[in-house]
């Protein structure tokens, strides 16, 4: 058992006065020198922490269910085409921009194996949030992000095998298929809820959906702040890792969204497979890389997962304020042009009934 020792110099008189001059959770306390117990209140809080966003991520993505529709659900199914977009990128782009950053910055190859672990995880959670706000497909996204999360059982080890042999054993990385199917188990039992909610109740469904996307933006801050927090002892990390974790989800959504539009997407769908492409599922990536590596290994690299998780947040939300404003001047100009054109009406009226001394039709009323 770990314990650290606390020494400090009390004189006789004291010692003799009073038997509890050290501290009252003291395991050996001999003269001057005390040994305290392992202080365990970073890993309790990391436990109670990773229970509470654990309930409120369920109760976020029961709330983004309330959004999805079963009959455009099930057609998304039936006819993939979206889905098979999103699966390029995710499996296809995400991996190979991993790869080429690796080599473009020549790090390390225990470096360069984070990177393309985090490229080939399945998309995060935090991406329908984000969907929902920018007024994405939820259909769609619900439905990439719990076929990605599926699929990632097998193509997680294949792209590892590919894209890994340079640099080591692919066999050595550890995949923790049971967080894989925790992750599934937690998304698809929620939404589900949230569906039946939708189709039983659907005025109810809209309130539980405002609730929900509230928390759901609350919660994606949260995450951030309580990752920076419990690994504040980690942030000293290579610069090219902290290049390569603010270029890599700038790269992910520019190309996925670039991708869905040259397949022929429509725009909210092209902004919903950007947003499941560049966000990854950074706590998969993290579970795997302490799973796989040594603790004088993940010195060089533990803390990857967490820049990554906040660049792409950083960007996401970059891409929210973009579109929140593009919405609102586009609909500011469309209202502008609809009062122009009531005045140009209303003015034609005007001199129709001039010149027709007063009278107007019941056609151009």
């Amino acid at each position: 058992m770990q314990a650290y020792f606390l020494s400090q110099q009390f004189n006789s008189r004291s010692l003799a006065e009073n038997s509890t001059a050290c501290p009252a959770n003291v395991t050996i306390c001999s003269g001057t020198s005390c040994v305290l117990p392992e202080d365990n209140f970073n890993e309790t809080l990391s436990i109670i922490l990773s229970t509470v966003l654990t309930i409120m991520l369920a109760l976020v993505m029961f709330s983004m269910g309330c959004n999805v529709e079963i009959k455009k659900f099930w057609g998304h199914i039936k006819r993939p085409w979206g889905i098979f977009v999103g699966f390029l990128c995710q499996f296809g782009i995400m991996p190979l921009t991993a790869f080429l950053l690796s080599l473009a910055f020549n790090v390390l190859p225990i470096q360069a194996v984070v990177v393309m672990i985090m490229g080939c995880c399945p998309g995060g959670t935090t991406s329908n949030v984000i969907a929902y706000w920018v007024d994405g497909d939820m259909d769609l996204s619900i439905s990439m992000t719990t076929c990605s999360t599926l699929l990632a059982m097998g193509m997680m080890p294949l792209c590892l095998f590919v894209y890994t042999k340079m640099w080591t054993d692919s066999s050595a990385i550890v995949l923790p298929y049971d967080s894989i199917g925790i992750s599934l188990v937690s998304l698809i039992i929620p939404v589900s809820f949230g569906m039946y909610v939708n189709h039983r109740w659907p005025s109810k469904a809209k309130i539980i959906l405002k609730v929900g996307s509230i928390v759901g933006a609350v919660l994606v801050v949260l995450i951030a702040v309580v990752g920076g927090i419990l690994y504040k002892g980690s942030w000293i990390i290579s610069p090219k890792l902290w290049v390569i974790g603010t270029i890599f989800p700038a790269a992910g959504y520019s190309l996925g969204f670039l991708l869905a539009r040259i397949a022929g997407l429509s725009w909210h769908r092209c902004r919903t497979v950007s947003l499941e492409t560049g966000m990854q599922n950074s706590q998969l990536c993290s579970t795997i890389v302490q799973l796989s590596f040594t603790p004088e290994q993940l010195e060089l690299m533990f803390t990857f997962p967490l820049i990554y998780s906040i660049f792409q947040l950083l960007f996401a939300l970059l891409i929210l304020g973009g579109y929140r404003v593009y919405r609102r001047h586009r609909v500011k100009t469309k209202t502008d042009v609809e009062k122009t054109e009531e005045k140009e009406d209303s003015k034609s009226m005007s001199s129709h009934a001039k010149i027709n001394g007063g009278f107007v039709s019941n056609e151009t009323k």
